[in-house]
């Protein structure tokens, strides 16, 4: 075997002493010393042996490749056809509605009933008692089945009928039964009053019936007067007052 060089044993012994006091010296840096080369060791291996991929924080990062910019050519756009719109035509207006309100249909047919001498009023649009009247004595007189109720239909009934008050009251009446039993005019004014102004269900008949004495009745206890369910001088003028109607 090689023997060791005299010299060199006593320098690495010498070395070897001045390392072993150091660390007895200084145990706490030196413990530190050798975790710092522990752990920068673990670190190297780390990147450079157990890393699938490249570092996620690299010290020194390399710049990316730079990326091809590939220029498209884009089609000339077509020149689009210019389009002229005709122009619109107005809409045609509509021509107004020739329907007659219900006050101009009123006075027409006061009018007709003027014309045909069952009416002797002013032609003022208002369906009172004695529009009512009128119209009801032209329908009996017509011997038409119709409503008595202001309407076209009713306005066109009178203006073609040939029935005349004149030729009526004219005419003999052999019946004197009917004539006793024909419908009164004054009691149909205050059934038409009545009935218009809340006092009961009543039908025009010119006749009294219950129906017509309880709405007398009724009004009768309401304005402070006798109450007997009669048609009286004294009920009528009241009647009158409060309905503004000419009841005779």
């Amino acid at each position: 075997m090689p023997r060791r060089s005299p010299r060199k044993e006593p320098v690495e012994e010498g070395r070897a002493a001045r390392v072993a006091a150091a660390i007895t010296r200084y145990p706490r840096e030196t413990v530190g010393i050798l975790m710092a080369t522990a752990a920068t060791a673990i670190i190297f291996v780390n990147a450079l042996f157990l890393q699938n991929g490249p570092h996620p924080a690299p010290i020194f990062a390399p710049k990316p490749p730079a990326r091809e910019v590939r220029t498209i050519p884009l089609p000339a756009p077509r020149s689009a056809p210019v389009r002229v719109d005709a122009p619109a035509q107005a809409a045609p207006i509509a021509p107004p509605a020739a329907a007659m309100t219900r006050a101009q249909l009123i006075a027409e047919i006061q009018r007709e009933l003027t014309r045909k001498g069952f009416y002797d009023g002013t032609s003022d649009g208002i369906w009172g008692a004695k529009t009512d009247t009128a119209v009801r004595e032209f329908l009996r007189a017509a011997g038409l089945k119709m409503s008595a109720e202001a309407s076209d239909a009713l306005l066109r009934a009178i203006a073609a009928s040939n029935v005349h008050a004149a030729a009526q009251a004219a005419a003999p009446r052999n019946d004197p039964i009917a004539q006793l039993l024909a419908p009164s005019k004054r009691i149909l004014a205050v059934q038409g009053a009545l009935s218009d102004f809340g006092y009961g269900q009543i039908k025009p008949t010119g006749v009294i019936d219950t129906d017509t004495r309880a709405a007398i009745e009724k009004f009768e206890r309401e304005r402070n007067l006798p109450v007997d369910g009669d048609i009286t001088d004294q009920m009528v003028r009241e009647l009158a007052a409060v309905t503004g109607r000419p009841l005779e």
